[in-house]
């Protein structure tokens, strides 16, 4: 499967408005998947958003297992999709010992780093939120994708935990 052809599909359901339909076709296309330009693992991402987006938030916890499972490349680690969706499902001890052990290990992308950070915000956990994107700021750089978009999630929540404007703050465009 390429890039393209996912995009593709992402692009139809969106126009559907069609999460389930889109949601069964990335899980069953990853089942029998082989290679291409796109990892299994990151199929199987895309499929558990797709469950979530279509409230089913138990076979997007499915997905997102498979995908740790599948131990193939991801734009986010599937752990962080496992957290969020743990909260989701009102399990918020089982969620946080996943980010714990995300942030045990260490290494985390900056994509991940961001995905907890809004997790954590999302739950009700500012200052942890706050120290999740922190850290991800100041371990990337302008060339980062993600930096201008970490800048601002650090932004909004300093403003939300009423905190005065910083040096990284400044940065903001």
């Amino acid at each position: 499967m390429t890039r393209e052809h996912l995009d593709r599909l992402l692009e139809q359901a969106l126009l559907a408005d069609d999460h389930d339909s889109l949601a069964q076709r990335l899980y069953d296309v990853a089942l029998g998947y082989s290679s291409g330009d796109v990892s299994r693992a990151s199929i199987l991402v895309l499929a558990a958003e797709e469950w979530r987006a279509a409230g089913q938030p138990a076979r997007a916890l499915e997905c997102f297992q498979r995908a740790v499972e599948d131990g193939g490349e991801s734009i986010i680690d599937p752990r962080a999709g496992i957290a969020d969706t743990l909260f989701e499902l009102d399990r918020p001890d089982e969620a946080r010992e996943v980010i714990e052990t995300i942030r045990a290990e260490g290494g985390a992308t900056t994509a991940t780093a961001h995905t907890v950070a809004e997790t954590l915000v999302a739950y009700g956990d500012l200052h942890a939120g706050l120290d999740w994107v922190t850290q991800a700021v100041l371990a990337s750089d302008e060339d980062d994708p993600e930096h201008e978009a970490l800048l601002r999630t650090r932004y909004r929540i300093r403003v939300d935990l009423g905190l005065p404007e910083d040096e990284l703050d400044a940065l903001v465009s």
